[in-house]
């Protein structure tokens, strides 16, 4: 995904002139060359999913996770659905 960058100091447009020019890539405002801000478009974004990828404590459990699996390995969706005693299909 690229981002185009703005710098806040030279960024003339408004508010909504910026979110009307989103399309598909997030605006990054930086200020001395830093990131202090991002406009992401959330169009095909529920409130759910959105409140959550900003969340830091859910952030911090999907990256402790990720590393569990990574050192300790992890379980198929087929045998979870088996222990679960979901129907497989096919």
């Amino acid at each position: 995904m690229s981002m185009r960058k703005i710098e806040q100091g030279k960024a003339q447009a408004t508010l909504d002139e910026y979110t009307r020019q989103l399309g598909d890539e997030p605006l990054v405002i930086t200020k001395k060359g830093k990131p202090v801000a991002v406009l992401v478009p959330v169009k095909d974004m529920d409130m759910e999913t959105l409140s959550l990828s900003t969340n830091s404590d859910f952030l911090a459990i999907i990256e402790r996770s990720r590393a569990r699996h990574e050192k300790e390995g992890g379980i198929s969706s087929e045998e979870v659905a088996r222990r679960l005693g979901i129907p497989q299909k096919g």
